[in-house]
């Protein structure tokens, strides 16, 4: 039998399974008198979940590399991991002399220095009220020494203003400072994050300053320094006339400035676009950037936009892919690697994806030529994430769906001449785990396709439990991703490795709409949710049932979140008798009555076809349309038992959606299940993610009629 105790352990040794987070990359000077001889020392900070305890711990492992020239030689570990408990950001100095870290402690967060011989500095930035809470997401926040090492730069919530004198000389309270008065912020994920200010640390005065200048109608946040570390290249997102939205969304108006400590401020990019991620070049003459369009799908295809700093102009470097051949570049979709040049300013690396991949990629400074970074690794990996290039030197994270995450480096390879990179494992899992996996492009029918963007294929991933050496037909679990703009790589994915641990065939779907596979996709999606999407999944688990005999087409089950989530909804009720168990996090019911309650209201209009501004009302047609488009049409065709998982504290996807369809199924007396936890749209906490897996595993189980677990 499929215990609970053998599903929590599962889950638990799958989970466990540490991640790297990010990379610092220092040369050791004045060791080696051979100028071929250099040592390189890489601290990494990883990620790591503890079931047992309900945490996501943090710690620290570092390595010193002997390189000859551009050849690894040798690498020896540093000793053991470090716990960083109490870190919120942490940073290296240019030197590698000096740590920066932001670190909560009871109630108060200091700004501390460290050195070799300790603790040199440390600011209690609570006690100095100059702002509020240092920012640590992955959207605003940045912690960054000036090239003097005498400045710090972070991102802060700004402070409100207490009490002020009247004119008749009393204290009276300012609107903003009324406890009721409704503040805004920046919607799921980013929770009390309002006004963000960009910070000045001066290590040398013990004093924070804000950045004065910063324009009233943007927000400030992923700031760095110029090369001469008197001015501050940092994006702005419009606020005015309300703010939404912005976690997993690149679609919100936003431009590149520059601001000397002065407050002189300038626009560097376009105002009339979206972007992230600016990057200035090793020598200060060149800044990239990402830029696309505002509002419309929340992930797309970016643009790579080229700045000249001296002489101030701005070109496409790379452009937005509308489609390619397959196997080709699909474009850009993610934010760029902190440090991603190389030493010479004539080359960036990143990594996106690409089709069922994530891939690693070059790009030529001066032609603009995109270049697959080809070599061995690719054969062992199903997929790459660079987290930097620093003195040439490359560090990523590798995975496949039954490899946990790896940690490899490699030099890039000479502009000049192709050869392959000699990648060498550093840390991270070195071990396959027994299932297997293939990728597969899938064609739809003339049937299901869309004339305005014929020919688009889309993708899919089957994981199967290790082969036995009786025939067995294993049950098979349909996960769908949510977004929809968003993407199933062939990497390390806890809940696709367990269920295929516990016995379960698992097939991933890159329905069409899904990034990676170029513009065109995304955009054939819009106005067609609910029926694209649908025929794309249903197309694809006919088409492994078709070609894979070791699956059992009488015990299938489906499984997603939030977009994820209203697919699988839509599937059980446009497929009744296909379908014989359900599991939904946090999904989408009925679009029209989500539209007043999500952070993203706009994408509820692009999402069915209409253009959406902020001074949008509601009409009876795009309401109808919303209606139609949506899984609650066909609640009284479900038949499926269903397990719905919902946040109490979810912004994006109201948990009232799920509510909607519970009492839809209760009152046809419909089979359905739900488990409410305090938590946000991702379900991200660690006992949430445990006991989703372990109910969601049992539920599959009990209607699957599971009796044996896969050895």
């Amino acid at each position: 039998m499929m215990e609970e105790g053998v599903i929590r352990d599962v889950f638990k040794s799958y989970n466990r399974y540490p991640v790297p987070v990010s990379v610092s990359i220092m040369t050791e000077k004045g060791i080696c008198f051979d100028t071929k001889t250099k040592n390189l020392t890489i601290s990494t900070e990883w990620s790591q979940c503890d079931v047992d305890r309900g945490i996501r711990l943090h710690f620290s492992q570092h390595w010193n590399l002997q390189c000859n020239g551009n050849i690894l030689k040798k690498s020896v570990c540093l000793g053991p991991s470090i716990n960083t408990h109490g870190e919120i950001l942490s940073r290296y100095s240019p030197s590698g002399v000096h740590r920066a870290v932001i670190r909560d402690v009871v109630g108060h967060q200091y700004l501390e220095v460290w050195g070799c011989n300790g603790l040199e500095k440390s600011l209690d930035l609570t006690a100095m009220n100059k702002h509020g809470k240092v920012y640590e997401d992955a959207q605003f926040a940045c912690l960054v020494w000036s090239p003097c090492e005498e400045k710090l730069l972070y991102v802060a919530e700004k402070k409100r203003a207490g009490p002020s004198a009247n004119d008749s000389g009393s204290l009276g309270v300012l609107e903003e400072d009324d406890k009721n008065v409704y503040v805004e912020d920046w919607g799921e994920g980013l929770v009390g994050k309002s006004v963000p200010v960009l910070c000045v640390a001066n290590l040398t005065k013990g004093e924070v300053t804000m950045c004065p200048g910063v324009p009233a109608h943007v927000s400030p946040g992923q700031a760095s320094w110029t090369g001469d570390g008197q001015t501050v290249i940092f994006v702005g997102w419009w606020h005015e006339p309300f703010r939404l939205g912005l976690k997993f969304c690149s679609n919100r108006r936003s431009a590149v400035f520059s601001i000397d400590l002065k407050g002189n401020c300038e626009l560097v990019s376009c105002d009339s676009g979206s972007v992230m991620s600016p990057r200035l070049s090793p020598d200060s003459l060149w800044l990239v950037y990402l830029q696309g369009k505002v509002f419309g799908p929340h992930q797309q295809c970016l643009c790579m936009m080229l700045y000249d700093m001296k002489n101030r102009t701005t070109s496409v470097l790379v452009d937005v892919v509308k489609r390619a051949e397959e196997g080709q570049f699909m474009g850009v979709y993610e934010p760029l690697p902190l440090h991603c040049w190389s030493s010479d300013s004539e080359r960036l690396f990143f990594s996106s994806a690409c089709e069922n991949r994530k891939l690693l990629f070059s790009v030529e400074r001066q032609t603009g030529r995109v270049t697959p970074v080809q070599d061995t690794v690719w054969k062992e990996f199903g997929s790459v994430k660079l987290l930097a290039v620093m003195n040439d030197l490359m560090v990523m994270s590798c995975s496949s769906p039954n490899h946990p995450p790896s940690l490899e480096v490699g030099f890039i390879p000479d502009g000049k001449h192709k050869r392959t990179v000699q990648w060498s494992h550093l840390g991270g899992a070195d071990a396959y785990e027994g299932f297997d996996w293939e990728s597969m492009m899938i064609t739809p029918t003339p049937e299901e396709e869309n004339h305005q963007f014929s020919g688009i294929r889309f993708g899919a991933m089957l994981l199967k439990p290790a082969s036995c050496f009786k025939a067995v037909r294993f049950p098979l679990v349909v996960f769908i991703h949510g977004g929809p703009h968003s993407h199933f790589a062939a990497e390390w994915n806890v809940t696709a490795a367990a269920l295929s641990k516990l016995g379960f065939a698992v097939l991933m779907v890159n329905y069409r709409g899904s990034t990676g596979f170029g513009q065109d996709s995304i955009d054939s999606l819009l106005g067609n949710l609910g029926s694209q999407d649908v025929k794309d999944v249903q197309r694809a688990v006919l088409h492994v049932l078709q070609n894979n005999k070791t699956l059992d087409p009488d015990r299938v089950a489906v499984m997603g979140g939030s977009h994820g989530g209203f697919l699988a909804c839509h599937l059980i009720g446009q497929y009744p008798e296909f379908y014989r168990a359900c599991a939904a996090r946090n999904p989408v019911i009925n679009a029209a009555t989500l539209l007043g309650t999500s952070d993203i209201s706009d994408w509820r209009y692009s999402s069915v076809g209409l253009e959406y501004s902020f001074d949008q009302l509601p009409s009876a047609q795009a309401l109808s349309t919303m209606l139609e488009k949506s899984p609650i049409v066909h609640a009284a065709q479900i038949r499926t038992p269903v397990l719905l998982m919902l946040g109490g504290k979810d912004r994006r996807v109201s948990p009232y959606q799920g509510l909607e369809l519970y009492k839809a199924l209760k009152s046809r007396g419909s089979p359905v299940r739900l488990l409410w936890y305090d938590d946000g749209h991702s379900l991200s906490k660690v006992e949430t993610q445990s006991d989703c897996f372990l109910n969601v595993a049992l539920w599959f189980k009990q209607h699957l009629n599971i009796n044996r677990t896969s050895s």
